[in-house]
């Protein structure tokens, strides 16, 4: 099955989403749950086992649940929202974890001059707010812009998807690497795979290595 971020999503009884991230347990290089999410709106983004999806014939192709909308939707919610102090984690009930975050608002300083050198002024909040995935513990998750990096340092480009088995075990993922104009993508098996974290994947093969792959023209969803 290939598994590609941004492809819809469909129940039995009608359209759910799109393929938003996508969790793997990292040690066994095994995909465990899809994130999938109404368009354009995260924050309603369900954790779905992947014993429920398998490749729906048509075109374009596409993921199909076995389950109704109404049973998708009490599937369990990832988006969560906290706000802390700088340098905190949520607090997470026992076997879950944070998967990909983001910052939502900073605290604003508003620093000024005195003598001769800058000062905070007293009063500043210290917190941030932060929204972040809810996925199980030990399991990591990547999302459509996680970084891909080669053996010797180079940022090569996006995960754009996954080929998996029967097994649900991944057997390659795919790099979408170029520029605005004329992106590719390759085709990477997963044993050349250094490690794999939330939000970032690293290889065993140098950039150039990378580039001596054969390479094909992204295909796009239609939006």
């Amino acid at each position: 099955m290939h598994l590609e971020l941004g492809s819809p999503v469909n129940c039995t009884d009608g359209p759910f989403g799109e393929l938003a991230d996508i969790v793997i347990d990292p040690t066994k290089r095994r995909i465990t749950h899809l994130v999938v999410a109404p368009h354009d709106d995260h924050g309603k983004a369900r954790l779905v086992p992947i014993e429920l999806a398998s490749a729906e014939e048509g075109e374009p192709a596409a993921i199909r649940l076995r389950c109704s909308l109404e049973e998708a939707g009490r599937l369990e919610p990832v988006e969560e929202y906290a706000y802390l102090r700088l340098g905190e984690s949520p607090d997470l009930e026992p076997g879950w974890d944070v998967g990909v975050e983001s910052v939502l608002a900073e605290p604003y300083y508003g620093y000024g001059s005195g003598a001769g050198y800058e000062v905070a002024p007293t009063g500043y909040d210290p917190h941030v707010s932060v929204t972040y995935d809810r996925i199980p513990k030990g399991e990591v998750e990547i999302r459509r812009a996680s970084e891909v990096t080669s053996a010797d340092g180079h940022g090569l480009g996006k995960v754009d998807g996954f080929l998996v088995d029967d097994e649900d075990a991944i057997t390659h993922f795919v790099l979408e690497r170029g520029h605005l104009w004329g992106r590719r993508e390759v085709t990477i098996p997963i044993n050349a795979v250094a490690s794999v974290h939330t939000d970032a994947v690293t290889l065993t093969l140098t950039k150039d290595e990378v580039g001596e792959l054969p390479s094909v023209p992204v295909h796009r969803w239609p939006g």
